[in-house]
């Protein structure tokens, strides 16, 4: 089956704060199944490193990662980096406790997935969480970056997605995990929640910004109302514009604020991040006064589409504190 949100090159994907729903609610209600059970539903340290093929691939990864990260190696037997690399992410699956769960996939049995990964070479490390696919790093790499890399991943798996990972009991028979509980009762705000993933699928994005303002002005910290709303107005924003235009105006006037602006939304909405972000740092460099001040502001707003723990938005955040001073 073809995995969901596997585009790798966009990065506003409309179905990523219902899946944060889903998986919060479903970790919610593991834990609660396992309080209530005693400790129940513990796994076995072997059960943290795992062999999936495409015929496991759903129930295995994409299911799994509503309740845990999952971290994908992709490696082969002729692989000598591979060979290198596999053993410390085994012995970190390990040492993090249940913190992520690592599935290895073997390229030459399993054609398929690496294509639909858009893998070009291996070692490959890639992470799937809450059904959304992310890369890691490919090649080879050191302890020290895998493990600042794995420290990210399970950080935004928690704060966004509330996957605080599996329960690990060295007593556990392998392989005798519970199966994940049934989905929770909703939630104060799941309704609304819902409401604007509807409104999206169906092209109403006036009514999806006003969904989600509505949770904020009840819950300003709502990470889902928070994103799906940066989403829905960068949607609207470029809903009916004549991109061969705007990307004309954008070249021909370079120092034209509203051009540049309006470039860098098409530009993140095309998966360009880098772009947007660089289009409007070199225009904040350019400008002063209400002009930069409406630069700045739109860089931040495109920040939260993509995610304050993306590495891109931390070195635009560099870049942009270099340009402002």
């Amino acid at each position: 089956m073809q995995p969901r949100n596997m585009s790798m090159s966009g990065v506003v994907d409309l179905a990523a704060v219902k899946a944060a729903q889903e998986a919060k609610a479903k970790a919610e209600q593991a834990r609660a199944e396992a309080a209530r059970q005693g400790g129940g539903g513990a796994v076995s340290p072997a059960d943290l490193v795992i062999d999936v093929d495409e015929a496991g691939f759903e129930r295995e990864v994409l299911q799994r990662s509503a309740e845990v990260p999952v971290v994908i190696d992709f490696w082969a037997e002729w692989c000598q980096p591979c060979k290198q690399l596999s053993p410390v992410l085994e012995r970190l699956a390990v040492e993090y406790n249940g913190r992520f769960l690592l599935a290895k996939i073997d390229v030459d049995a399993n054609q398929m997935l690496m294509q639909q990964f858009g893998v070009q070479g291996i070692p490959a490390v890639f992470a799937v969480v809450a059904g959304q696919a992310l890369p890691l790093f490919q090649g080879a790499a050191g302890e020290a970056q895998i493990r600042e890399t794995l420290d990210q991943l399970v950080t935004v798996a928690e704060q966004r997605f509330g996957l605080t990972g599996l329960t690990v009991d060295p007593d556990a028979e392998p392989g005798g995990a519970a199966q994940p509980a049934p989905a929770t009762p909703a939630g104060p705000y799941d309704a609304l929640l819902e409401a604007a993933v509807q409104a999206l699928d169906a092209g109403d994005l006036a009514g999806a910004v006003q969904a989600y303002k509505n949770v904020l002005s009840e819950d300003p910290a709502n990470m889902e109302a928070k994103l799906g709303l940066a989403q829905a107005e960068l949607l609207q924003r470029v809903q009916g514009v004549d991109p061969q235009q705007v990307r004309k105006d954008a070249a021909d006037k370079p120092a034209d604020v509203t051009a540049q602006i309006a470039a860098a939304d098409l530009d993140l909405v095309g998966g360009h991040v880098e772009d947007a972000f660089g289009r409007l740092i070199d225009t904040v460099g350019r400008t002063v006064g209400d002009d930069r001040d409406a630069v700045r502001l739109r860089l931040l707003e495109l920040f939260e589409v993509v995610g304050g723990e993306d590495p891109r938005v931390a070195a635009a955040r560099r870049a942009l504190a270099r340009a402002l001073f």
